[in-house]
């Protein structure tokens, strides 16, 4: 059966300018970082993309190494644009990286100008596309001039491989410096992509949020459930299939002290009484933030979408819940660091 669109699609989710850009976001976007790789059949991951399609999320959001295994996630999508999305091309955002190991050698990884071209090239192949509309350095390469970096990424622009360039994982100080060459280069920098949580507030830390604020560069938060933690599945015990049960290195069951726990329990009453779930008083304290163009949410199941959706349905908070959230969180915090959850 053919795909169609729903008609209502756009009748209920909210879009933001990314800084001081023309490019609008969805406040909640599709990421497919983990679950749409090798381990995901098509019809599960069509009826998943093709419901937040239908539910105005017009942003989905790869990078060349995610699956697993790497390089899957863009193989999945590809196929669902040829098959179900194509018609709707002009009306979708979609992004991808290139910054973490792919390939054996020196040229795999990281930010060298080699690196990012032929990443880009393969990922296009990967997903069926002429370009992507947004395209990232993944990570800050302490050994590449960032000069280099981000000439790749306006190389790249240039070619009409991607119409917007990107940065995630970069610290305040490299962001500056990174928008400050891409300017330099006639190529603005639109989006930052970070972790960020409830439990992990390293860009208000080091205030690369202010930065970008400052700067015009939007922001789009990934692990905004803090890799399912703020999902209060550990609190229950309910872990079958969770991160922290597999082989995800950036989340270990062990690693996840009680201090966040207890943290995790009386946001939950904090949710409750705000008449919401726990993973939707996560997304809507990370959208609370006026640089934050959006959240990227990480779904297994079609239930988990619904349920993230739902966020959007009480987006605001009153002053004493925002001081009620700070005092439920204080022990509970994660050390401060660009990769962590």
């Amino acid at each position: 059966m053919t795909y169609r669109a729903a008609p209502q699609r756009y009748q209920s989710m909210p879009y933001r300018r990314a800084g001081r850009s023309g490019l609008k976001l969805p406040v909640i976007s599709l990421g497919l970082w983990q679950n749409f790789g090798g381990n995901r059949d098509y019809p599960s991951a069509f009826e998943m993309l093709g419901a937040a399609f239908d539910a105005g999320v017009t942003h989905f959001d790869l990078a060349n190494n995610y699956g697993p295994p790497p390089g899957s996630a863009e193989e999945l999508f590809g196929q669902v644009m040829a098959r179900d999305f194509r018609p709707y091309r002009d009306e979708l955002i979609i992004s991808s990286k290139a910054g973490y190991n792919m390939w054996e050698g020196p040229y795999g990884e990281w930010g060298s100008r080699k690196n990012l071209i032929a990443s880009a090239d393969q990922s296009l192949k990967r997903l069926g596309l002429d370009y992507v509309d947004v395209f990232y350095s993944h990570r800050f390469d302490p050994e590449t001039p960032l000069e280099e970096t981000m000439g790749a990424l306006a190389t790249l622009v240039a070619q009409g491989k991607t119409l917007y360039v990107g940065i995630s994982n970069y610290p305040e100080a490299e962001t500056r410096q990174a928008h400050a060459i891409l300017k330099g280069l006639g190529v603005p920098c639109v989006l930052h992509q970070p972790s960020y949580s409830m439990l992990n507030r390293w860009i208000e830390d080091d205030r690369t949020i202010d930065a970008c604020g400052e700067l015009g560069i939007g922001m789009i938060a990934f692990s905004p459930l803090a890799q399912g933690v703020l999902s209060g599945k550990y609190n229950t015990g309910k872990t079958e299939g969770a991160r922290g049960t597999s082989n995800n290195p950036f989340l270990k069951a062990d690693k996840i002290k009680p201090e966040t726990l207890d943290a995790v329990a009386k946001l939950a009453t904090i949710a409750q009484a705000r008449g919401q779930t726990l993973p939707q008083l996560a997304l809507a304290w990370v959208l609370r933030r006026s640089e934050m163009t959006s959240a990227l949410i990480g779904i297994r199941t079609l239930d988990q979408l619904k349920d993230n959706l739902g966020a959007l349905n009480n987006l605001d908070f009153a002053p004493e819940e925002i001081l009620a959230i700070e005092a439920a969180t204080a022990g509970g915090l994660t050390p401060s660091h660009p990769r962590w959850w």
